[in-house]
C-alpha cells in the first residue's frame, strides 16, 4: 500500500464553489450595471440555438401574462423584460415554504451583428417566450475604381 502525503489545500478550490453555489442558489441576487436588484428578481431560463433561418432564444416565463413581457432591441443589445406577481389571496405570513419567485425580471444578449428589429419575430406561448432573430444579409464588398492622376 502506498503513503500519500496529506494536502489540507489541495480541495479549497472545490470547497469554495459548492460554497458559493451554495449561497447562490440559498439567496438569489444578481446586480446588473451596479444597479440593486431587489431579493424577489428572478432570472429565467432561456435556450440559445442557431438554425439555418437564425439564431432562437427560448425563455421559461410561467405565470407571466403575454401583456408583461417586452423585449427591446437597441444598439445590438435585446432586452427581455417582464415582471411576475405573487397570489394576492395568500398572505406571505401564511406560507410553511416559499420557492416560486415572484418580481420583475431582466434579460439582455448581445447580438453578434446588426439586426433590423422589426426582422424579429417574438411568440408568446404556454409561458414559453420565442424570439426569432434572423441571420443578417451579408455584405457583399465593393470594388471603387480610384482615378489617379
Amino acid at each position: 500500500m502506498a503513503i500519500i502525503k496529506w494536502d489540507p489545500l489541495g480541495n479549497i478550490a472545490t470547497l469554495q464553489d459548492r460554497i458559493n453555489k451554495l449561497f447562490d442558489d440559498s439567496f438569489p441576487h444578481h446586480a446588473h450595471d451596479n444597479e440593486e436588484v431587489p431579493l424577489c428578481a428572478w432570472t429565467p431560463s432561456v435556450d440559445i440555438y442557431e438554425t439555418d433561418q437564425g439564431v432562437v432564444i427560448a425563455a421559461d416565463l410561467p405565470g407571466v401574462n403575454k401583456e408583461d413581457v417586452v423585449v427591446e432591441v437597441k444598439d445590438n443589445m435585446m432586452t427581455i423584460s417582464g415582471g411576475r406577481s405573487g397570489d394576492p389571496e395568500h398572505c406571505a405570513t401564511n406560507y410553511y415554504r416559499r420557492e416560486r419567485i415572484c418580481g420583475n425580471f431582466h434579460r439582455s444578449f448581445t447580438l453578434h451583428a446588426m439586426v433590423l428589429p422589426e426582422q424579429i419575430k417574438a411568440k408568446f406561448k404556454n409561458g414559453v417566450l420565442t424570439v426569432e432573430i434572423p441571420k443578417p444579409v451579408e455584405e457583399t464588398p465593393r470594388q471603387i475604381s480610384v482615378d489617379i492622376e
